[in-house]
């Protein structure tokens, strides 16, 4: 399972390995928040929804993107916020997490690190066989993260928190 975190929206996406190098799309879409939510209740909405959707697929791991830093510190913070929703939501189930920089995951799926989002869409539209490429952004970002993760399983590091 891959996940893009945020706030406001997070993208989930779950991809299955086939036969050889085959990836199979399994589920993908996003979670959503309203704008006028306080904070805390958007952040208790993403944790819900995130641990019902691990309820409900069982993923294998959780990959999820490091956070990047851009110009803006407010939406970093929020970007961060949501990663801590998501990382515990995938500790209390019991999931392996896996962290990846936006670079690899570029990478992973384009063969480039600078990839645009419209080329990661496509990709990842091509990989997985969709008739056409997964919307929003950050769907496609949360399969991409899926996709990476399937790929470099066996030289990364397992995060598998348990109390």
């Amino acid at each position: 399972m891959g996940i893009d975190p945020g706030t406001a929206l997070a993208g989930y996406g779950l991809v299955r390995g086939g036969r050889g190098s085959t990836l199979l799309p399994v589920s993908h879409g996003c979670i959503r928040t309203k704008s006028d939510w306080p904070l805390a209740y958007k952040l208790q909405a993403v944790y819900r929804e995130i641990s019902r959707i691990i309820t409900e697929f069982r993923p294998d791991a959780v990959a999820v993107e490091d956070l990047f830093f851009n110009k803006n510190a407010r939406t970093a913070i929020a970007v961060a916020q949501g990663r801590g929703v998501t990382l515990l939501a995938a500790a209390e189930a019991g999931c392996p997490v896996f962290e990846y920089s936006p670079l690899v995951v570029k990478r992973a799926v384009t063969g480039n690190g600078r990839a645009t989002k419209e080329q990661v869409r496509y990709m990842v539209q091509h990989l997985l066989g969709l008739k056409s490429p997964p919307s929003p952004d950050d769907a496609a970002d949360a399969l991409a993260s899926a996709i990476c993760h399937l790929n470099t399983a066996l030289t990364t590091t397992a995060y598998n928190v348990k109390p």
